[in-house]
């Protein structure tokens, strides 16, 4: 039998890698601070921290943003209090604060494994997901095992650090990806034109993209039960400017989006899928009176499904 791995966070990415690590025969020692989280998972739930810092050498965190992962990691009670772990850190955080932690780990005897996760919950359990890692050769080597198991493809980005860096890059791409299909369907709409033939041309010509296959029909149809959520998305493109502000690049695209999501966000829409960002739009038009609840879909003006 393979020897535990511990899971520290499991909200909606972090239910799926710990069902695919069981799926691969790990052993799962699990902790949420809601702990109703692990009822229905094929995990063994851990008292707390010290116990996963405990029976675990390698530990898998899936937390919200870097501001958790210090806590859990470097906290008064954290896993380094206790042990000096292997850590794959999945979070989309702060390259920073990821480099800083790395570092610490690494004189206490540990390693550190930023393995940020492109792809949403639904992708990580369909075996779609990619991997994007930071770390050293010999910790990556050392846990290909694991690392398979959370995803069957990676691409080693450079050490501690680099995979959130490069998680923050294709975030920016992605996110903007959204939003001008957001605002192309919105203005198509507007326009008279029917959004679900709209989006069936679009995607027949040189401006597809892979967005308009996983959030096309979900905008379409508002289906916003989350995937990913906005407010996630949010936070990640704060830490994408306030990246480019410490290595002078320019992303004028990127403030603009953080004024957008902000404004999406004082709607009520940030525990909606990522893809509700065309729900604001459709509110800028007056088409709802409300934002819709999370797992709803919209009602009124619903578009001829493509075929």
């Amino acid at each position: 039998m393979r020897e535990p791995v511990g899971l520290v966070g499991v909200g909606l990415l972090g239910r799926e890698l710990a069902v695919r690590l069981a799926a691969a025969g790990f052993p799962v020692v699990a902790h949420d601070l809601a702990a109703d989280k692990l009822a229905d998972l094929p995990v063994e739930p851990a008292t707390g921290l010290a116990e996963v810092a405990r029976r675990c050498r390698r530990i898998v965190l899936c937390l919200p943003h870097s501001g958790t992962v210090q806590a859990v990691v470097d906290g008064p009670t954290g896993l380094c209090s206790i042990a000096a772990p292997a850590v794959v850190d999945t979070t989309t955080g702060d390259p920073a604060v990821t480099r800083a932690l790395a570092a610490e780990l690494a004189q206490r005897g540990g390693c550190w494994i930023d393995a940020t996760v492109m792809g949403s919950s639904q992708q990580v359990r369909r075996g779609e997901a990619v991997l994007l890692l930071g770390g050293t050769p010999a910790a990556i080597a050392a846990q290909q095992d694991l690392l398979g198991a959370l995803a069957p493809r990676s691409f080693v980005m450079g050490p501690p650090g680099a995979g959130a860096t490069a998680k923050l890059v294709l975030n920016l791409v992605l996110g903007l990806h959204r939003l001008v299909l957001a605002e192309g369907l919105d203005l198509g709409e507007r326009a008279g034109l029917d959004p679900g033939q709209l989006l069936e041309a679009l995607r027949s010509t040189v401006a597809a993209s892979r967005v308009m296959d996983t959030k096309g029909a979900r905008m379409l149809y508002g289906d916003y039960a989350p995937e990913a959520r906005l407010a996630q998305h949010a936070k990640d493109v704060g830490l994408i400017c306030e990246l480019a502000a410490r290595v002078g690049a320019a992303v004028p695209l990127s403030h603009l989006h953080d004024e957008l999501l902000q404004a999406a966000l004082a709607t009520g829409l940030g525990e909606l899928d990522n893809s509700a960002v065309r729900a604001w739009y459709r509110q800028t038009a007056g088409h709802l009176e409300s934002p819709p609840a999370a797992g709803s879909r919209e009602t009124r003006h619903r578009p001829r499904r493509p075929a």
